[in-house]
């Protein structure tokens, strides 16, 4: 059966979405969402939870480790390549003479 427009838009009232709600950090102030921990500091209910810092930095010297592994590994197909192509060369040198 086919439901009326106001009908449809009764439904739907209770579908708007609503600001969440925030505490305040006892420790830096910064809102946060509440039964959680700041984000920005790592306490909650006035204690350090994390550190924050030295999470940062794992995740930092991780990021880097896998750079240079990228990186590394990219200089090693590149150096491949270029003796592969090194390698062609001479061989198309002697066959372009022969002609």
């Amino acid at each position: 059966m086919r439901h009326t427009r106001s009908h449809t838009k009764n439904r739907r009232s209770h579908h708007a979405l609503k600001a969440p709600a925030l505490a305040t950090c006892s420790n830096c102030g910064a809102e946060h969402r509440p039964h959680h921990m700041c984000l920005v500091c790592g306490f909650y209910k006035g204690r350090q939870v994390m550190d924050l810092k030295a999470e940062h930095e794992k995740r930092a010297a991780r990021i880097k480790a896998k750079k240079e592994r990228i990186r590394a590994q990219d200089e090693s197909i590149a150096g491949s390549d270029a003796e592969a192509v090194s390698e062609a060369t001479p061989a198309e040198n002697t066959e372009e003479e022969k002609k």
